[in-house]
């Protein structure tokens, strides 16, 4: 279950990827469209259009996002990167959409229909289309028919099946989606209820399941349109509500851009002298990554398994940081993650308030940060990046095809070799494997290749953190894999 539950994750992210470029269009439209309002000559005029044409032209991806999440999570989770998974995903998302909707419902209902089919247009039952979609192709697309049928067997049966799963689905839906609306209705509004704290608790929750990849099922709570708070969603569209709009989302900057590179900071200067030229690069990129785009696990991962004890502190502090910059007030908003980039973008939009004085509390959450560290590395002895009682080579400059090929040989030789691995792939920042005999793995070797930490969810289960250029290690592990 576990290990299902990760994959499922890791599909995530793959819908996810699409934020980014719809936080910049509505940013650059936002910085547009306000400034012209107060003017009409004629440049005005062409800087409305065009801030316009920019919102409306992200709005699209942020407003669709249900349905890409069905395509994106039914591609993630298909045992063979194929285009047939995605069309089953969207089959099964229009066939629910269809029988749940508010008008049919009342046809079956007479005319009454729970407030719970309202809100059936969101990521939650988009997910769950694109898990019947993934589940009819690894099942059904090696189905074989009679003669006669043969048109239809194999990937064109995928989405016939997908049709029929589906409908019977949404009749267990009619009875079972009101449950849970409301369940998911009432664990939003019991955090919305405690406020600056329930934003808290949320921070330090989310960064305690970035271990095991389960904090993505949590977000979809908090950010998108599940539980009816779509604190994501409604901030850049600009139909929440001015400063509540945001919570979930504002708390994450002062970290993200602050906090963890003063964290960096303190564990190179508490890595041993021999040990700091090896991992400053780690270190310093890591840094620089998290507070320019928000991605915080190549430093996370960093430390997260060398000093599990520190990174439940770090958990911990996230949680307070979050509460504090909430209760100031602050509210600023992310598409992608809580790094400079969205913290510029979104203080164009309606919703953000006093979004630059993140700075002033970011500042102070690096000084916080830095000594709590530095302190806690040194009165535990804690095994951060540096520390360790073992030195291990590690390459972290990847720069060139060549560079990627090397890493990826390493790679292999760490898992076991091709005969030890079922099954390769990756999310933002892992590489996420099967393998036949876990005892074949050597931790070692993959940690002298450059990886940042190796994760061993289950028994035939291995992650291995690589950073932002996973993606070009995997596709060079793949080839060789061939």
């Amino acid at each position: 279950m576990m290990k299902y539950l990760q994959r499922l994750g890791k599909s995530l992210m793959l819908p996810v990827a699409c934020l980014p470029v719809a936080g910049i269009l509505m940013g650059l439209g936002y910085l547009l469209a306000p400034t012209t309002m107060q003017g009409g000559n004629a440049e005005a005029s062409v800087a409305l259009i065009l801030g316009t044409f920019f919102v409306k032209a992200g709005a699209a991806i942020i407003d669709n996002m249900s349905v890409l999440f069905a395509i994106g999570v039914a591609v993630g989770m298909a045992k063979e990167q194929d285009g047939t998974p995605a069309l089953a995903g969207i089959v099964a998302w229009f066939v629910i959409q269809t029988l749940l909707s508010p008008g049919f419902i009342g046809v079956l209902t007479g005319g009454e229909v729970d407030p719970a089919f309202n809100k059936v247009n969101n990521q939650f039952i988009g997910i769950m289309s694109g898990i019947v979609g993934a589940t009819c192709y690894n099942r059904f697309s090696g189905t074989k028919l009679p003669d006669f049928l043969a048109f239809f067997s194999g990937k064109r049966s995928v989405a016939i099946v997908t049709a029929l799963i589906s409908i019977v689905l949404a009749a267990i839906l009619f009875f079972v989606w009101p449950l849970i609306y409301n369940a998911l209705v009432l664990l939003g509004e019991s955090v919305i209820s405690l406020g600056a704290v329930g934003a808290g608790i949320y921070a330090f929750l989310n960064r305690l399941l970035i271990p095991i990849g389960m904090h993505h099922a949590l977000n979809a709570v908090f950010w998108f349109d599940v539980a009816g708070i779509s604190d994501l969603t409604k901030f850049w569209a600009g139909t929440g509500t001015y400063g509540v709009t945001g919570m979930y989302m504002t708390g994450f900057f002062p970290v993200m851009m602050f906090g963890l590179p003063a964290a960096a900071f303190a564990m190179y200067q508490c890595a041993k002298p021999e040990r700091k030229k090896a991992v400053v690069g780690l270190l310093a990129s890591a840094a620089f990554c998290s507070f320019f785009t928000g991605v915080t696990e190549p430093l996370e991962f960093a430390f997260m398994f060398l000093a599990p004890g520190l990174y439940v502190l770090y958990a911990v502090m996230t949680g307070i940081t979050a509460a504090i910059t909430v209760m100031l007030p602050i509210r600023a908003g992310f598409s992608f993650s809580a790094g400079f980039l969205d913290l510029f973008f979104s203080s164009q939009t309606p919703l953000a308030q006093n979004p630059w004085m993140i700075i002033v509390v970011g500042l102070a959450t690096a000084v916080v940060y830095y000594l709590v560290f530095r302190i806690a590395i040194v009165k535990f002895d804690f095994k951060t990046p540096g520390r360790e009682d073992e030195d291990v080579p590690v390459t972290t400059d990847l720069k060139g095809d060549a560079a990627f090929v090397a890493y990826a040989e390493k790679v292999l030789e760490g898992l076991g070799g091709k005969e030890n691995i079922t099954s390769v792939d990756n999310c933002i920042t892992r590489i996420r494997c099967e393998v036949v005999d876990s005892s074949k793995v050597n931790d070692s070797i993959l940690k002298a290749a450059g990886a940042k930490g190796v994760l061993h969810p289950s028994n035939t289960a291995v992650q291995v953190i690589v950073g932002t250029q996973v993606q070009f290690v995997v596709d060079e592990l793949k080839k060789l894999l061939k």
